[in-house]
């Protein structure tokens, strides 16, 4: 009886829901939805309706009446409430997994440039002056070996985790 019933019934929820939707504010297809809902939860409680026909008819207007108390309740927000700038759990993901990228290509560079890197990316935040006395070098040539140990790095780097933007 019950898939029969549903069979039945579902040219006249079409017609019923797409009639009143519009003048609702709401879709066919979630009046459709709400009354579908509202008929299995009747049928599990008292069984099926005797009016079939009226029944649908009275649940649609009924889904009607509590779509437009809900639309006439909601107020739009001034702003969007949604901060872009919060990262979520993807885009954390996936900048640590840039960061361990970078790592890895650092600590496989030749010569000093795996050093001065690292002093360049310290969290200490070092000065020119700090780096260079702790490397062992002149403050004057940090500059231009920054500049080639960078190069390298670049050439390291899988593209994914490269800079993205122009570089000048």
């Amino acid at each position: 009886m019950t898939h029969d019933l549903l069979t039945a019934l579902r040219p006249l929820l079409s017609a019923e829901a797409s009639a009143e939707a519009h003048a609702a504010g709401a879709e066919a297809g979630d009046l459709e939805q709400a009354v579908w809902l509202r008929l299995l939860e009747h049928l599990a409680t008292d069984g099926p309706p005797r009016d079939p026909q009226g029944w649908l008819r009275r649940a649609v207007r009924a889904e009607v009446r509590r779509t437009r108390r809900t639309v006439r309740r909601e107020q739009p927000y001034a702003t969007d409430p949604a901060d872009d700038a919060e990262r979520g759990p993807e885009q954390l993901a996936l900048t640590a997994a840039r960061h361990r990228a970078l790592r890895e290509a650092v600590h496989r560079l030749p010569g000093r440039c795996s050093r001065l890197l690292q002093a360049l990316l310290s969290p200490e935040d070092l000065t020119y002056r700090e780096i260079a006395g702790k490397l062992g070098i002149s403050q004057g040539s940090l500059g231009p070996e920054r500049s080639r140990c960078l190069g390298c790095l670049r050439r390291l780097l899988p593209p994914e985790v490269a800079a993205r933007e122009v570089r000048g």
